[in-house]
């Protein structure tokens, strides 16, 4: 028996088929190119498995110490690696039989693909296709549509008939095969029974084949449990294969994690996120079946609820937006600056009522281009008439209106008073004279000034725009 499993991290290498292709031409039976069905290791791993079998469960109730100093443990990993071993002896037995029943249904290998799917429909037509119509045999192991095409191909196929030799050794080859399918059941079975008493919480996770797989690869349950999740996750990892050394796709960075229950039956985007999930919840697992700390394996349970609930939630569609209503806008009363100066600004910097004239526009109407445009610049309503014919001028707001200073005030106010505008006090020009036309004397010679002069005492105390000068208290006696 094999027990150079636990630290071999290899996995089922499929192999080259022109090769082997050659290989079983040449040979007339398939026991010369299939040399594990009758092997003694097989034979002694066999009776193993049916002596652990036969045994009472009780006494293998609890394991004590390191898994990996039990001899029921070293089984099942050897077990492991005689499956991988089945595989790519299966993998031989069909190529064996591919290559001779070719020249009776060469069609046949395109059209069921499958191996043991292939051998089965081998050992039901033989050499009478006409049972590919009326069997009913075949639908039981291909669909529906498969069967019809098998059947329609039957009937136009190029085949020759198979001497009875070669008939007899694709037969005898076709139920060694079987026979190798069989072992592996029962030996999968033995292995995926044990390791609920082994590895509990990590085969409640990946499952029985996975567990033991991930075990035999990583050198144990001991170094599974001391490895970090991200390399749990591509343990078993396969190269890319080239062209001509296997039909079978292999996915990049895809370990044994990959091939689990749980990923196989997730959407192809989540794949990558539920191997990652599964291979974190794993190495979890492992440390937890290391201590026998949970041999019922609830943990394990546990962390399989975890996993489906987060691919439950990332499969669910997005959620629809609703309309919502604006909230109710909080209507607090702002902080506003006060005072006399801030009150002159603001009215100093205001909207003009010319502006708001401007900025005004009559519905119906045809504008008044400025710049002969399409879309230039109007005048609003500046200068429209009302409707009862009179001018509609822009109001002046005593606001915006421009300030005077009181001195300028008073200048003004004398101009009006005495003697209106003249030449002399614009100074317009130089050639201004203070020469005047009286009705009385006529030509007359006159100082602008001196009214001016001789009202600036009764300016300062009778003038419109003088103010008080100076009060003196009155002091009561």
């Amino acid at each position: 028996m094999d027990h150079d499993g636990l630290h071999n991290g290899s996995v089922k290498q499929e192999p080259h088929d022109s090769k082997h292709s050659i290989q079983s031409q040449l040979c007339n039976s398939v026991k010369e190119i299939a040399k594990l069905y009758a092997s003694e290791d097989l034979k002694t791993l066999l009776a193993l498995i049916e002596q652990y079998q036969n045994e009472a469960s009780s006494s293998k109730s609890k394991i004590v110490g390191p898994v990996e100093q039990d001899p029921e443990y070293k089984l099942i990993v050897s077990a492991n690696n005689t499956v991988l071993k089945i595989d790519n002896e299966i993998y031989l037995v069909h190529k064996f039989i591919r290559d001779r029943y070719t020249k009776r249904f060469p069609e046949l290998e395109s059209l069921v693909p499958s191996a043991l799917d292939y051998i089965n429909t081998v050992l039901i037509l033989k050499n009478d296709l006409s049972k590919a119509k009326s069997s009913d045999e075949l639908a039981q192991i291909l669909n529906p549509a498969t069967v019809m095409v098998v059947s329609v191909s039957a009937a136009t196929t190029t085949g020759k008939f198979l001497d009875d030799e070669v008939l007899a050794s694709i037969i005898e080859a076709c139920d060694m095969a079987k026979e190798l399918h069989e072992v592996k059941t029962k030996i999968l079975s033995y292995v995926e029974s044990r390791m609920s008493l082994i590895a509990p919480n990590l085969s409640n996770i990946v499952g029985a084949s996975i567990a033991a797989k991930l075990m035999g690869i990583s050198g144990g349950l001991t170094g599974l449990s001391k490895m970090p999740a991200c390399n749990v996750q591509v343990l078993g990892a396969q190269k890319a294969s080239m062209s001509g050394f296997s039909s079978i796709a292999v996915n990049p960075h895809s370990g044994l994690v990959f091939q689990c229950e749980i990923v196989q039956q997730t959407a192809p985007d989540l794949k990558r996120k539920a191997a990652k999930f599964i291979a974190a919840k794993a190495s979890l697992a492992a440390r937890v079946d290391s201590n026998h700390s949970c041999p019922s394996g609830s943990i394990g349970m546990q962390f399989r609820e975890e996993i489906m609930a987060k691919l439950t939630k990332l499969n669910e569609p997005p959620s629809v937006k609703q309309t919502k209503a604006l909230p109710t806008p909080i209507d607090a009363p702002r902080k506003r600056r006060g005072g006399r100066r801030f009150r002159k600004m603001k009215a100093r910097l205001g909207e003009t009522e010319l502006r708001k004239q401007a900025n005004r526009m009559n519905f119906g109407e045809v504008e008044d281009d400025m710049n002969q445009e399409d879309l230039g610049f109007t005048l609003g309503n500046i200068g429209k008439s009302s409707q009862t014919g009179g001018i509609r001028m822009a109001q002046v707001d005593k606001k915006t209106e421009v300030k005077l200073s009181k001195s300028l005030q008073r200048k003004l106010a004398k101009d009006q008073i005495h003697g209106g505008r003249t030449t002399v006090r614009q100074q317009i020009s130089g050639t201004a004279s203070s020469v005047a036309f009286t009705p009385l004397e006529g030509l007359e010679i006159k100082n602008p000034n001196a009214a001016s002069e001789n009202s600036s005492k009764d300016d300062k105390y009778f003038a419109a725009t003088s103010g008080f000068l100076s009060v003196k208290p009155v002091i009561p006696k």
